[in-house]
């Protein structure tokens, strides 16, 4: 665990959600937004480079709309989002020109992170707006967003966005002080977690997990994105938006929110990109001589150890490799497709040409492109 010391970061993301910038209403909440834009307009002017993640589209869509409640079908969220996500930019835009600050809008899905190119895209252009001094505000694309590519909730986009350009701290804003060891608007006796060092079954039960009555409301995706973050080397301080001046005292090292520390070994860039944002093409299962080799000794996966075949892949796509019990033990990118891998499954290397007529690789999964379960 180390010591609250957080102005030395240079990079930060700091992530809002809905209830922070808009009133129950869906119109912006002004006096929340000038706040926090004068927090971030403040570190800015310090030097450091900031990337803001914003919820509230569809909700100041709908209010600007006249909507009765929050849209329900995918077309009136689409057309709320893409309504309220000029209105909240202009607001950013403004506020920000207050002080001086140039911000741009860049608007994300799941494939801009599941596709490696498109991944690197995002990360030069992201690196690009910081080289101009530029704040990125950042927003699921839900104008054009249907289940199958949504990120879900912008608490996992943060901590994609944070492991994207490799942040130092990432900053949740929460309508709660931290993560607490019950849920504190049910039992008063709650007491907040000041430091977590690992990601423990505990710690995710705390955040509503399956069997769990301990539920905090909200914090199961906040849980999630601190082990994202944790895994990529990013701080993550899970914190009250409500405190007065809570970015400007979290960066100062103040004893407030649940602060979650890196692990020792940071996954490398590729590896952390396998784990957390590629999309998953389908499944192998091997005996276990090979789970044992993959989790406890280090090597590639090899067509011998492979016992079954799940799903319809091709060379490049990332699947999900499981141990005998079904259990997943890693993640990685195949070099051979679904279709070759069921033929030489159970082969050894030396076989592979005789049975498909080529060989490109020994390994059907190589060690460099594999990144084993969190």
């Amino acid at each position: 665990m180390g010591k609250r010391n957080f102005q030395v970061f240079k990079r930060i993301v700091v992530k809002v959600g809905t209830s922070s910038v808009a009133h129950a209403t869906g119109k912006p909440n002004l006096f929340k937004i000038e706040s926090l834009v004068r927090q971030l307009a403040d570190l800015y002017n310090m030097g450091k480079e900031i990337i803001l993640v914003t919820s509230g589209a569809i909700g100041t869509g709908a209010g600007k709309l006249g909507l009765p409640g929050r849209p329900r079908t995918i077309p009136e969220k689409q057309a709320a989002a893409a309504v309220g996500q000029g209105v909240l930019m202009h607001i950013y835009e403004k506020l920000f020109a207050e002080y001086g600050v140039t911000v741009g809008q860049v608007l994300l899905t799941r494939e801009d992170f599941s596709d490696r190119k498109r991944f690197l895209n995002a990360r030069n252009s992201l690196h690009a707006m910081l080289q101009f001094g530029v704040i990125p505000v950042i927003n699921e694309n839900d104008t054009v967003a249907v289940d199958e590519i949504k990120l879900g909730d912008n608490d996992n986009l943060s901590a994609l966005v944070a492991t994207l350009i490799d942040a130092e701290l990432l900053v949740l804003l929460s309508d709660i002080d931290g993560l607490f060891t019950a849920d504190p608007r049910k039992e008063k006796s709650a007491q907040l977690i000041r430091d977590v060092t690992e990601m423990t079954p505990e710690i995710e039960a705390l955040s509503g997990g399956a069997g769990s009555k301990l539920g905090t409301g909200g914090m199961a995706t906040k849980i999630q994105a601190a082990r994202i973050a944790m895994h990529s080397g990013t701080v993550t301080v899970i914190t009250n938006m409500e405190e007065k001046n809570i970015i400007r005292r979290v960066i100062e090292g103040e004893a407030v929110g649940t602060v979650f520390w890196p692990c020792a070994n940071k996954m490398e860039n590729k590896k952390r990109w396998i784990a957390f944002s590629s999309s998953i093409c389908g499944k192998i299962f091997v005996d276990e001589g090979a789970a044992r080799a993959l989790a406890k000794q280090g090597k590639s996966l090899l067509p011998s150890g492979i016992t079954r075949v799940e799903g319809s892949f091709d060379i490049g796509n990332t699947v999900v490799i499981a141990g005998p019990d079904g259990t997943e033990i890693a993640r990685g990118i195949v070099s051979y497709s679904s279709e070759d891998i069921e033929r030489i499954k159970g082969a050894q290397t030396r076989d592979i040409a005789r049975i498909l007529g080529h060989k490109d690789f020994d390994e059907v999964i190589h060690r460099n492109n594999l990144a084993l379960e969190l």
